[in-house]
C-alpha cells in the first residue's frame, strides 16, 4: 500500500479483508488506508466506501471503528517500536547495524530461519515493507545510532 501511495500519490486504498487484529489494522491505517472493511460487508457499503474514498474521506467498518477505538484507549499514544519484542528489537539492532539474516544468526545463536521470521514479524508490526525502511524508522526513533 506503502509503494502504491509512493507511486501513484493520489491513489486511495480501501482494505477488504477478513483478519481484525491489530498485527493488520493498524499498519493499514498507518500506510494510508482511505478505509477499512470487513468481507462480510453488504454491497451497499462497499460502495459507500470507494465514495467516502474518491471524496477524500476515510469509512472503517463499525466493528473495525470500535476496535480501533479499544486499541487507543488501553495502549495509549505509542511508539512504533513499542509493539516490537525484545527479541525484535535485537533482531532490529543488528538490522540497523547493516548485519544479513546469517550473521544476526550466529550473533543471537538462533537459526536463520528464525531471524526471517523475526524480520518479517518486524516489518509488518513497523508497517514497513523492507529491511531499509526499518532501519531508517529504528534510527529516527533512536534505537539506533547513526555513524
Amino acid at each position: 500500500m506503502r509503494l502504491l501511495r509512493d507511486r501513484v500519490p493520489g491513489a486511495r486504498v480501501i482494505v477488504l479483508t477478513s483478519f481484525l487484529d491489530d498485527e493488520k489494522l493498524l499498519p493499514a491505517l498507518r500506510a494510508g488506508a482511505a478505509g477499512y472493511l470487513l468481507k462480510n460487508a453488504q454491497p451497499e457499503e462497499l460502495v459507500r466506501a470507494v465514495r467516502a474514498a474518491h471524496a477524500g474521506e476515510v469509512l472503517l467498518d463499525p466493528v473495525v471503528a470500535a476496535r480501533l477505538i479499544e486499541a487507543l484507549a488501553v495502549d495509549g499514544p505509542e511508539g512504533p517500536l513499542d509493539r516490537l519484542t525484545p527479541r525484535e528489537l535485537d533482531v532490529l539492532r543488528l538490522i540497523g547495524r547493516g548485519l544479513a539474516n546469517k550473521r544476526i544468526a550466529a550473533e543471537l545463536r538462533v537459526s536463520e530461519k528464525t531471524v526471517k521470521t523475526h524480520v518479517g514479524h518486524l516489518l509488518a508490526k513497523l508497517g514497513v515493507t523492507d529491511r531499509t525502511q526499518a532501519a531508517v524508522l529504528a534510527l529516527h526513533e533512536g534505537l539506533i545510532e547513526q555513524g
